[in-house]
């Protein structure tokens, strides 16, 4: 996708970075959702964006660099019109960050991954991180 995005003009996936003291430090991508969004929404999402690839190093975490790459992207989307994006976890530790940051998925799949296994589905608007 990276490299799609680096070197196709009109590629369907952009991505952001963060950087401090001339390193990436943090990234963030937009493009078309995923096969699991697709089918864990029933085909319902297919056609919103997913909000993915949000990143930041251990090192740098906890700083609000990925509240600042959420709030650049949600600026950015806005600015070409786009309303809403989606954006999906099978991770624990990313789910309980995500439930923090956008409230209570749109969806919800048990075992998905297998017994035990959760995968959440968020639906955001656009305007609600946008600043």
């Amino acid at each position: 996708m990276l490299h799609d995005a680096l070197f196709i003009e009109r590629a369907a996936v952009r991505f952001l970075v963060a950087c401090m003291d001339g390193n990436i430090v943090g990234i963030i991508s937009f493009g078309p959702c995923n096969d699991d969004i697709i089918k864990c929404t029933g085909d319902r999402l297919r056609y919103v964006g997913e909000l993915g690839s949000l990143y930041v190093l251990p090192g740098y975490q906890g700083r609000g660099i990925g509240s600042a790459l959420i709030k650049a992207m949600a600026n950015h989307l806005a600015e070409r019109g786009i309303d809403s994006f989606c954006l999906d976890s099978g991770f624990r530790h990313a789910q309980a960050k995500w439930l923090h940051k956008f409230g209570p998925p749109y969806t919800t799949v048990q075992n998905y991954w297998g017994p035990g296994s959760v995968h959440m589905v968020w639906y955001c608007k656009v305007a609600d991180y946008v600043g």
